[in-house]
């Protein structure tokens, strides 16, 4: 009885000790409210309209190469609204600082797709008013390849359908913001 005891004990030990792949910011708490550095700039917006600061620790085994997206399931388009998709980041990355999402071009190899706004970098948040709080949901992924190999027009749909076909694991941070 000690000897079951003691190894469900040690097991249970083991087990917690195990770390899980997650998406932290200092700039965005989960389940809080955006704050207005996040906030697109323009649409009758008037944020900040940079990206957050993302780290990321204990990737799946095999990861070649992650990427980020900012989704908004709750925008009146029928089909949601993507915010930022930025892919290709190599494996030995831990993280991304805060307004690289404004950067032209990235010196790491990543590539940032074309947003429903219609630019290629972060889109911040801009609700229609009056509306009830639109959820933003930051998701990193890992992925089985280094380069996901799509044309630099692609759309976050297309892009989405690869990051589904090479992931290994996904890390999410989900927010809000209402105005």
């Amino acid at each position: 009885m000690r000897k079951l005891l003691f190894m469900m004990l040690f097991s249970a030990g083991v087990c917690s000790g195990t770390q899980a792949f997650e998406l932290k910011s200092r700039d965005l708490q989960a389940g809080a409210p955006l704050g207005n550095a996040q906030v697109y700039a323009g649409f009758g917006c008037s944020g900040g309209n940079r990206s957050p600061e993302l780290s990321w620790a204990d990737a799946p085994a095999g990861t070649k190469s992650f990427a980020v997206t900012v989704f908004d399931p709750d925008a009146p388009t029928g089909s949601g609204w993507w915010h930022w998709v930025i892919y290709d980041i190599p494996a030995g990355a831990t993280g991304l600082p805060a307004g690289i999402g404004k950067q032209a071009s990235l010196a790491d190899g990543s590539k940032q797709a074309r947003n429903d706004f219609g630019s290629n970098d972060f889109g911040g948040a801009c609700p229609p008013p009056g509306d009830k709080p639109h959820q933003y949901i930051f998701t990193l992924h890992a992925l089985k390849t280094d380069k996901l190999g799509v044309p630099a027009d692609a759309s976050p749909a297309m892009i989405g359908f690869m990051l589904g076909a090479n992931r290994l694991g996904t890390a999410v941070l989900r927010t809000s913001y209402s105005r």
